[in-house]
């Protein structure tokens, strides 16, 4: 094998790995949001408000220790915290009048919507294998969540649509980061003032617990945090399509986490769904007109 296919096998190896890895992470931030907000075990303000100040404070001593080449410790910028802000206060604020399975179809028919655009308009044309592995997934998608999708409220639905715009932008700002870490710190630590605004305007809302608390901690320096930063680290290695389609498998990975730490039953519908939805997403990020990793910004 020459060095430059050992050199690209590893480069490919990275970019599986910590898509996986992301990918955990999103389907156990959303347990533990969840199980925060669906128990009322704490308000959407202050879970939001914990859970970004909570990453931002593990991801400045993991900038600390990690030191990336030519890289400060805060890097990131106002247009990116900003953005993560619009995706993590809509998100929680949705799930208070939103089912489970209604605020997951909106929120990612939100972001495929806002990440395909780009793609296509960026000159990204997904072959037919593509579209029909995104297609078999998305049906897969409307199979696992469908009984729980209710009629959305006005104010919900639009909140989670927010929330899924937000996230695709927020994806979309990560192509070419060299600093992921930095980056991803940078981007917190600015989103702490608007939260800490937030919670004093909903202060007479305010629902706290020990049990609420250490969720939304949980959410922020872990899952959050932490699988931001493998995210925008996968992103160097995945084009806009395949960036979009393989979060389509964060429900079935989240539905997963629900048997194994809530105790759920496993139904035929979650089995049939996870295996049409997952060989979807394999399907469309493994043809042969994928294409290469997305361009740097």
């Amino acid at each position: 094998m020459s060095t430059s296919r050992a050199h690209d096998s590893v480069t490919v190896g990275w970019t599986v790995t910590a898509t996986g890895f992301a990918l955990v992470a999103f389907a156990a931030n959303s347990v533990l949001g969840r199980v925060a907000l669906g128990e009322s075990v704490i308000d959407a303000a202050s879970f939001s408000t914990i859970r970004l100040t909570s990453g931002a404070v593990a991801l400045v001593g993991l900038s600390w220790l990690v030191r990336e080449r030519g890289a400060p410790v805060l890097g990131g910028d106002w247009g990116s915290a900003a953005i993560l802000f619009l995706y993590a206060v809509p998100f929680s604020f949705a799930y208070v009048s939103l089912s489970t399975g209604t605020g997951a179809l909106i929120l990612f028919a939100a972001v495929q919507c806002t990440m395909l655009s780009v793609a296509l308009r960026s000159g990204e044309r997904p072959g037919a294998l593509e579209w029909v592995g995104f297609a078999a997934a998305v049906v897969g998608l409307v199979y696992l969540v469908s009984p729980g999708v209710t009629a959305p409220t006005p104010v919900g639905a639009g909140l989670m649509a927010l929330a899924g715009v937000a996230w695709g932008a927020y994806s979309l700002r990560g192509r070419g980061v060299t600093t992921p870490v930095a980056t991803t710190t940078g981007n917190f630590v600015r989103t702490v003032p608007f939260a800490l605004v937030l919670s004093l305007v909903m202060l007479r809302h305010a629902e706290l617990s020990l049990r609420g608390v250490s969720l939304a901690i949980g959410s922020g320096a872990v899952t959050s945090g932490v699988g931001y930063v493998v995210w925008y680290r996968a992103l160097r290695g995945l084009t806009v399509t395949r960036a979009a389609m393989v979060q389509l498998a964060v429900p079935v990975v989240a539905a997963a986490g629900g048997v194994v730490f809530l105790a759920e039953t496993v139904s035929l519908r979650l089995v049939v769904a996870s295996v049409v939805i997952l060989g979807g997403v394999a399907l469309a990020v493994w043809s042969r007109s994928a294409g290469e990793p997305m361009p740097a910004r």
